[in-house]
């Protein structure tokens, strides 16, 4: 998809455990946080109902903390009154997370905590343990694939040309919180050195699949891997390895220079908050696999079609007559095809 202005619904999952989230209706903008919670661990079982000896039913009238609530180790979860009380007791400091039909109590241990932070400006317009959605209005370029955790900062050109590749040597903590626009490649030492430099994201053509490997691990693949930990922020538009920008696409971002931008990579999508005329949208070329197999570059100009023609390869192939040569139209896709 090239460069839209509209108005955008985002979905923002929720880890498990979440403690407090926005309402719905609420305004919010991209950085604000949606949602906060905790980490837990192995979750612990203390008898409830059966301990004190009374009916699961009226556990309730003799429970002293809510589901949901911290408790400390040793404090009373429920207890009854007489001469002969009795006590259940948090067995370590955690989070009181479920009360069983029988009457149980299930005690987790905190292990750490969470925050959810909004993508778009706008408003929140469904909000459940799972998930909180939001709606609103910027300019929208949908990548291919993305990596790491979600991005807020203000956009920073990184190159000259859209057939540049992001050079290490441009990237200082001076673009610390910035979401950087590479070229047509971004290799891995540019994703750790701005990851190290506090550059909030990279947005880029493309970047090669053995750089992602080294930055992601070996279970990265072509369908992105969103998390929250604690990795480079990378969005890959057009393709992997070598991908020259097309000119209707890098064009806007000289224009958005210094906005306020987002990356979900989720949905691998850059949101930018800028004003409808901020910049004008184009149609962008189709694309096109190049000779080598490891470069996706734009075609440019329409070409004709040659027939038939065997390829180097022995291969017989429909193909399009281009300024730069013989491309089969199986090699061939429009920008925003999905792929």
């Amino acid at each position: 998809m090239t460069w839209r202005y509209g108005v955008w619904n985002v979905e923002q999952g929720l880890p498990f455990g979440a403690v407090d989230r926005a309402a719905v209706g609420s305004e919010v903008l991209a950085g604000d946080v949606l949602a906060s919670g905790c980490v837990l661990g192995a979750a612990a079982t203390v008898r409830g109902a059966r301990h004190l000896r009374i009916p699961a039913a009226i556990l309730e009238s003799g429970q002293h903390v809510a589901v949901g609530s911290p408790v400390a180790r040793g404090a009373v979860l429920a207890g009854t009154r007489g001469r002969f009380s009795r006590a259940a007791l948090a067995p370590f400091d955690g989070r009181l997370i479920h009360v069983t039909a029988e009457g149980d109590f299930i005690v987790a241990p905190v292990l750490g905590h969470w925050q959810v932070r909004a993508t778009l400006d706008g408003r929140v317009v469904r909000s459940d343990p799972s998930v909180v959605t939001l709606e609103g209005s910027a300019w929208c370029l949908a990548g291919l694939a993305a990596y790491g955790p979600d991005a807020v900062g203000a956009l920073a050109l990184a190159v000259d040309a859209p057939m540049d590749e992001l050079s290490p040597a441009r990237i200082d903590v001076r673009l610390r919180g910035r979401i950087l626009v590479g070229g047509a490649r971004m290799a891995a030492e540019a994703i750790t050195r701005a990851h190290a430099c506090g550059v909030a994201g990279v947005v880029a053509g493309a970047a090669p699949a053995g750089g992602l490997r080294v930055v992601y691990g070996d279970d990265v693949t072509a369908d992105g891997l969103p998390s929250r930990d604690d990795r480079p922020t990378v969005l890959c538009l057009v393709g992997f390895g070598t991908a020259a920008i097309p000119d209707e696409i890098f064009r806007p971002f000289v224009s958005f220079e210094g906005s306020r931008a987002s990356v979900h990579t989720a949905s691998a999508r850059l949101f930018v908050f800028a004003p409808p005329d901020a910049a004008m949208a184009g149609e962008p070329p189709a694309i096109a696999l190049a000779d080598d197999h490891a470069a996706v570059r734009p075609l440019g100009a329409p070409g004709e079609l040659a027939g038939v023609v065997r390829f180097p390869s022995e291969v017989e192939s429909d193909a399009l007559a281009t300024d730069s040569g013989l491309v089969p139209l199986a090699n061939i896709l429009p920008f925003d095809a999905k792929r």
